[in-house]
């Protein structure tokens, strides 16, 4: 755990502080969640099938809150179409997404959003789950269709071609 973090543990709740912000958590009671010197270690009551999944997913929040106030998080994404373009306003998003009006997408607590250019869209905070949350808002707007391949995108994904009708 790098030393400008640090975990507040209490019983079914875990915070985190770091140079980015300040996340919370609250916990599943069954999970004990310790820390010494500077490590946060996650112990389940038994081996049962729930208390093991609840083990993983208690870990990785954590780790993901301890990644979340020191680096952050990012979801990159494009946009494909004549016409189609982002732009900032203020710390909300417009975009022109084909439709008759500009689609305003609002910005929550901790979402920044960035556009370095009118095709791109960066969507940043430190809570990984509302980053994505935020991201799959986005792209719900306008998904992208397999016939021309028009629509907003995260960075790499592939998007299936679909032959058109033929004559």
């Amino acid at each position: 755990m790098p030393e400008s973090v640090t975990v507040e543990v209490a019983p079914g709740h875990v915070s985190v502080k770091g140079p980015k912000g300040e996340l919370d958590q609250t916990l599943s009671a069954d999970m004990k969640v310790a820390q010494s010197d500077g490590v946060v270690t996650v112990e389940r009551p038994t081996n049962r099938g729930d208390h093991r999944a609840l083990h993983g997913l208690t870990r990785s929040l954590i780790a993901n809150m301890v990644e979340g106030v020191t680096d952050g998080f990012e979801k990159r994404l494009e946009i494909q179409g004549v016409g189609y373009r982002a732009q900032l306003k203020g710390k909300n998003l417009e975009l022109a997404l084909g439709y008759s009006h500009p689609v305003v997408v609002e910005a929550p607590e901790g979402i920044d959003f960035e556009v370095p250019q009118q095709t791109e869209i960066i969507v940043r905070g430190i809570d990984k789950q509302l980053v994505g949350q935020v991201a799959a808002d986005i792209r719900k707007r306008r998904p992208p269709e397999p016939y021309k391949g028009k629509g907003i995108r995260y960075r790499g994904e592939y998007v299936a071609r679909k032959v058109g009708k033929r004559a």
